[in-house]
């Protein structure tokens, strides 16, 4: 029997032998150059691999049939050639070069390619298309890995935010096209500012971790590459409407002229967005508009984008804190801000309680083809921004304000209600350049940029109920100068057929200058420069053309905010300081026909991390403070597999922990006669705040008939805490959430495409929250708690149809 099991063996083995097929080739242009790091995809399929240093590809195991190749590289047009396989075979690609230089070219040297040892994930114009449906950012990166969105307004429209492995927006480095995107003085990016900005997008880059270089704020967490409008060659214009639950609507209108006489390109989008949101008067009312204009040559490049948004919208960051009282339908909505109660005691609310920005980003670009192997690049850009917040306030002091007390009527008042705006104007300029090589075994890029931003902060009372004052007083100047520059190298270096190694170093230095007078009426004078020098490096081993594997280290140095330093103001011995983070990375790929797999470990260990207390500031900041030690730990796997034909399945699943080494808890207490202490409380190793340790996402893709999909899209976010005690009562309970998709599209003779929309979010209806803020005090030694909560929408939709033309 054993003998007749071994052949039955060897039977098998040579069945499977004979019947696999492998494909290679070598990869070209027309002169018969190599072209190294060129990629060769499998339409509809999740194969695809890339070209070593000779412009070699080899595909193993390939079963008889079909098969569509599409094979791309930077500066050369995409080919796609169908292959009939019934045997191995050598298969050689010669691409043409295009007759004009291609915009990929500015954004290749802030980028990871396609061997680079770093956890990543990108989005392409199809990904992004199929993700806009209304909401903001946020909400249509929400399904790749260790992301998680909230809403203020509870429906994904104005105020909107994302954490990647539990770090916000401050701490994740923003750049579109290249530019920084992230605000000098708070480091975060306010999605709000850009209404409908996706529409704009033709493919994005999302890396975890430190990752590459680039230019701007630190990568503290990941790091986020948009890249706008690139060349039609073709003359297009298309029409949006989208509407839905909460009276949100939608409209968007876009046009290009394609490629005149092969030089000229046009593109044009306006956009307008409103949407009472979910939450009490947390409305939006948002436009914006897109414009960009290139000039092509073979060889060079000049292209002008004008990005401009405006916002108003109704102020809900206060939170509510009232979600659990279920004998009020309305309490899920409940907004506390404009808040007022007049002489006979009713409660009423201001309606111009509301936060008013516009922001216009100019970029120019300049891009060279040196030779061959070198391009490369340069930038000029500016923002301008100007706005405020108004809000009507209770029973404020005169002195709050620098006031003397009227006297009315012989009897001096010291309070009174009032309504006042918080203005914010600002200019961010600079430049960004890069010279990017590519020949053979070498990969290598060196950049940097040069920024600084100018920005005024004051203040303005409108109006005081019971006098003493002159409209728009101003109570309060301040302002904040920064300067950052950069400059990086890396280079990613082929070894052998199989092996890279990836060496990259960055200096960035940050002067930052405050003078004035802040709105508490203390002085704001300080002066704070940084000097970081951040080095990374890696390997990437290419098992075959389904398996690779990479390991990474870096280091990565940031600087703490305006907000940091002004909470601080009042002890100028215990400033913040910088914070270090230690970024270990190791993965693996797996890739056939019909199944992918990665599984990503990450290890990232912080000295001196500012992370939240769980407060807010007076502008609704999360007030931080440095902790030693602490660390994130986690595994990151992404999966995707064609279960049927017609049915596919793409998922992501994090594990992570978080924690603060020997963390110390700070709280006020008070005895039986109120007396107040100030005193610290030691809780050995606690969570790190909003760091849930579970968060996934899943797409189930269903396509019955052409130009129909139906998808069943979930979210799942494990329990977090909103402060770093580790108290159960300051803690976000975990949800799920589901959400279905349907997209249809036809193609009539007359037009382009016809493509409707439907997509009903939380179809169970879940109450749930995704953020949410509070603190702690004690009384005669009992704990008290206070918190602040964001629910989100129960079961709500949003239809749109598009017009192609």
């Amino acid at each position: 029997m054993r003998r007749v099991a071994m052949l039955m063996v060897l039977q098998f083995a040579c069945f499977i032998g004979f019947s696999q097929i492998s494909l290679s080739g070598r990869i070209t242009d027309n002169k018969g150059n190599s072209l190294p790091g060129a990629t060769i995809a499998v339409k509809g399929s999740y194969l695809g691999t890339v070209s070593n240093s000779k412009g070699e590809y080899h595909f193993r195991n390939l079963k008889k049939g079909e098969y569509q190749f599409v094979v791309s590289f930077i500066g050369f047009e995409k080919m796609v050639r169908e292959i009939q396989l019934s045997e191995s075979q050598e298969l050689n690609f010669k691409l043409k070069a295009t007759a004009i230089l291609t915009d990929e070219v500015i954004v290749a040297a802030t980028r990871a390619g396609n061997k680079a040892p770093v956890a990543v994930t990108n989005l392409s114009g199809d990904d992004v298309k199929r993700q806009n449906t209304g909401q903001d950012i946020p909400y249509q990166l929400s399904l790749t890995p260790s992301l998680v969105e909230s809403s203020e307004a509870g429906n994904g429209v104005g105020y909107s935010a994302m954490r990647i492995r539990g770090t916000d927006a401050s701490r994740i480095n923003v750049t579109i096209n290249g530019v920084p995107l992230n605000d000098s003085e708070s480091q975060g990016v306010y999605w709000v500012n850009m209404p409908d900005f996706a529409s704009s997008v033709n493919n994005i880059q999302i890396q975890r971790g430190v990752g590459t270089s680039t230019n701007g704020a630190a990568a503290f967490g990941a790091t986020i590459n948009f890249q706008t409008e690139t060349v039609n060659t073709e003359p297009y214009a298309e029409v949006q409407s989208v509407g839905g639950s909460f009276n949100t609507f939608r409209n968007t209108f876009k046009a290009g002229t394609g490629l005149i006489n092969g030089k000229f390109s046009f593109d044009a989008r306006y956009s307008r967005l409103k949407s009472d949101g979910f939450v009490d008067r947390a409305f939006s009312d948002h436009e914006s508009f897109f414009v960009s204009g290139t000039y092509y040559t073979e060889k060079s490049m000049l292209k002008f984008n004008i990005m401009d948004g405006e916002e108003k919208t109704g102020i809900s960051w206060w939170g509510n804190p009232g979600i659990h009282n279920d004998s009020d339908p309305k309490a899920r909505t409940y907004n506390p801000a404009g808040e007022y109660t007049d002489e006979a005691g009713n409660v009423h609310y201001y309606d111009n309680q509301t936060d008013n920005y516009k922001q216009t980003h100019y970029q120019l670009f300049y891009s060279q083809e040196l030779s061959s192997n070198l391009n490369m690049n340069a930038a000029l850009h500016y923002t301008k921004g100007k706005g405020y917040y108004e809000q009507y306030k209770e029973d404020e002091t005169y002195a709050e304000y620098g006031l003397a007390n009227p006297v009315v009527n012989g009897a001096e008042i010291t309070s009174t209600d009032l309504t006042r705006q918080k203005w914010m104007q600002n200019d961010f300029y600079g430049f960004t350049y890069s010279l990017n090589y590519k020949k053979n075994r070498v990969d290598a890029s060196i950049g940097g940029a040069w920024n600084h931003y100018d920005g005024d902060h004051f203040g303005n009372i409108l109006w005081a109920q019971n006098g003493g004052t002159k409209n728009d007083y101003q109570w309060y100047l301040n302002n904040g100068k920064k300067t950052d520059y950069n400059a990086f190298a890396k280079v990613n270096y082929e070894l052998s057929d199989k092996l890279n190694a990836y060496g990259d170093v960055q200096y960035r230095h940050i002067s930052y200058d405050m003078t004035g007078v802040d709105d508490d009426l203390l002085p704001l004078v300080q002066n704070h420069q940084y000097d970081f020098f951040n080095p990374k490096m890696g390997l990437y081993y290419t098992l075959n053309d389904r398996n690779n594997a990479y390991f990474s280290f870096g280091v990565a140095h940031r600087e703490p905010t305006r907000a940091n330093f002004k909470d601080a103001k009042t002890d100028l011995s215990n400033l913040p300081t910088d914070e270090s983070l230690f970024d270990y990375e190791l993965g693996y790929n797996f890739k056939s026909a019909k199944v992918t797999f990665g599984v990503n470990f990450y290890y990232m260990y912080y000295r001196d991390q500012l992370v939240p207390t769980g407060e807010k500031n007076s502008v609704g900041y999360d007030i931080m403070t440095n902790v030693d030690k602490s660390y994130r730990a986690g595994v990151e796997l992404i999966w995707g597999m064609q279960i049927l034909p017609k049915l596919k399945w793409d998922a992501n699943l994090t594990f992570s922990r978080n924690r603060i080494k020997d963390f110390v808890e700070y709280s006020t207490y008070y005895d039986e006669n109120w007396k107040e202490e100030y005193k610290g409380k030691k809780l050995g190793d606690s969570h790190i705040s909003y760091s849930p340790e579970v968060v996934g996402s899943s797409v189930l893709s269903w396509t019955p008939a052409k130009g129909l999909g139906i998808n069943f899209i979930s979210k799942y976010v494990g329990e977090q805490y909103f402060d770093n005690t580790s108290n159960s009562e300051r803690k976000l309970d975990k949800y799920d959430i589901h959400n279905v998709r349907i997209d249809y599209s036809i193609h009539p003779s007359w037009m382009k495409e016809i493509a409707f929309q439907l997509q009903v979010n939380n179809v169970f209806d879940k109450k749930y929250e995704n953020n949410a803020y509070g603190g702690n005090w004690y009384e005669q030694g009992v704990e008290k708690t206070w918190r602040y909560y964001y629910p989100q929408a129960g079961i709500n939709f949003l239809a749109g149809i598009t017009l192609r033309f």
